[in-house]
């Protein structure tokens, strides 16, 4: 195997050297320049597998080789050398396409570890090894050109080190996106650590993050590794990052930027090598222009947003996350899938899904468990039926009969019967409202909507079959 090259693009003598030096103790072949002509003439010169740009240079700026490395070579990642606490440049450099950024003074250790992972990177490229590997067709489900775009753009996150903010509603998948960026990228040998930033009380979350050593507080009977350090060398995906409470967050910043933390109890600082990812299904910008999330550390954690849709904008989806769910219950439970009939595909593929897949995954487990044989109809899945917000409040507001069922005494405060399809359909909208109402407050629970609605379990199981809800 040939040895493996690094170009060093810096104006400065002594990075230079000490970069040359440091790299060429990892045996590898550096070549190292002073100005963005003379790295433009040693790339046309010879292929790299490494290169480290300045940002300021005598003749131009990093930004200048990043995108022609991008442009020529995409096969050779780019670190942006920056200046000590240079958000910004570190910042600009990642949007820019620079895999990741290593700040001055240069830390050995950490310089090191990007050495070996951005090699890793470049070997998997140049051998196709990275288009090898899963791409998340078997988990991330779909076929709408929304879900063709996720996949999409993981496949490009995953070939660098920069902080993603992956958003998008309750229940769509966040932490399998976050998951799979990690497992196709040159990290996936490492640890991917989850944690939800909302499940961590306030007290105790700096010791849950950097951890602590012993003594260092009333219980600290021993040290104790925080999160940053269990995911060294891999991906922390801090699901929910809106709830970090302010105090946190600077911490936090102050951790991504140094790549460093600080346990409590401890003297020095620990350098940490770690890939963030973050997720919630809050709008954070909207948090930001309200004070309750940090400019800065929303900018640090944004360098590349990546939405993932809710269900109702691929309806056409549906279908195949429903069967593949049905084969995934079959295999715990050791039964025959089960098979959605026409009516009840229809009724899903209609249904907005507020909850999104996890909301599809709870309707269909429900649906198996009600449902005869493994045929699932409309009545089996239980959607919840919204009628007009006129007739619910009406509903709502009427006072309920001593007697005749539990359905509003006389007639409410709507448009005329004759405006809504008759007076059939009017009874059978009001009927339909309060029977769903009382069922979604027992739970489904069709013995205590009954009691609810004060009339027995045989009147109501006749009133679901007439109005079509079971």
């Amino acid at each position: 195997m040939s040895q493996q090259t690094v170009l060093v693009v810096d104006d400065e003598r002594d990075i230079r050297e000490l970069l040359t030096i440091t790299l060429g103790r990892m045996d590898l072949l550096v070549d190292a320049v002073g100005t963005v002509t003379e790295a433009r003439r040693a790339l046309a010169e010879r292929h790299y597998d490494l290169c480290f740009t300045d940002m300021r240079l005598p003749d131009g700026n990093g930004h200048e080789v990043i995108e022609l490395i991008s442009a020529e070579h995409p096969d050779t990642p780019v670190a942006m050398i920056t200046a000590y606490g240079n958000v910004d440049a570190a910042v600009s450099a990642l949007k820019a396409g620079a895999f990741d950024f290593v700040s001055k003074p240069v830390d050995i250790q950490m310089l090191r570890r990007l050495v070996r992972t951005a090699l890793r990177l470049a070997e998997e490229r140049r051998s196709g090894q990275a288009a090898a590997k899963p791409d998340g067709n078997e988990r991330l489900i779909g076929e709408s050109p929304a879900m063709q775009q996720v996949r999409a753009t993981i496949g490009k996150l995953a070939r660098n080190q920069a902080p993603v903010y992956i958003a998008g509603e309750s229940g769509v998948g966040k932490e399998l996106v976050a998951r799979l960026i990690h497992e196709q990228g040159p990290r996936a040998s490492g640890p991917f650590v989850p944690v939800n930033c909302g499940a961590i009380p306030s007290e105790l979350m700096e010791s849950e993050f950097f951890g602590h050593r012993k003594g260092s507080f009333t219980g600290a009977v021993g040290d104790k590794e925080g999160l940053f350090q269990a995911a060294n060398g891999g991906t922390l995906f801090l699901d929910e990052v809106a709830e970090l409470p302010l105090h946190m967050q600077v911490k936090l910043l102050r951790a991504i930027q140094e790549k460093a933390v600080r346990p409590i109890g401890a003297r020095e600082e620990v350098p940490v090598d770690v890939r963030i990812l973050s997720a919630t299904h809050k709008n954070l910008a909207a948090l930001v222009e309200q004070g309750q999330f940090r400019q800065d550390l929303f900018y640090r954690i944004n360098v590349i947003e990546l939405r993932v849709p809710p269900l109702r904008e691929r309806r056409g989806d549906v279908p195949l996350l429903a069967n593949f769910v049905l084969r995934q219950l079959a295999a715990k439970s050791g039964s025959a899938p089960g098979r959605l009939l026409p009516a009840a595909q229809q009724a899903l593929e209609a249904y907005d899904f507020p909850g999104n897949v996890r909301e599809l995954e709870n309707i269909l487990e429900r649906a198996m468990a009600m449902c005869d044989g493994d045929q699932i109809d409309v009545g089996d899945l239980m959607l919840p039926q919204r009628a007009p917000r006129a007739l619910a409040e009406a509903v709502a507001a009427a006072p309920m009969a001593a007697t005749g069922g539990g359905l509003p005494s006389a007639p409410p405060p709507i448009p005329s019967p004759t405006a809504s399809g008759g007076l059939d359909d009017y009874i059978s909208n009001l009927e339909r409202t309060a029977i769903i109402k009382a069922l979604e407050e027992s739970r489904y629970n069709k013995t205590a909507a009954a009691k609810k609605l004060g009339i027995t379990f045989r009147a109501l199981r006749y009133k679901l079959k007439k109005l079509g809800i079971d």
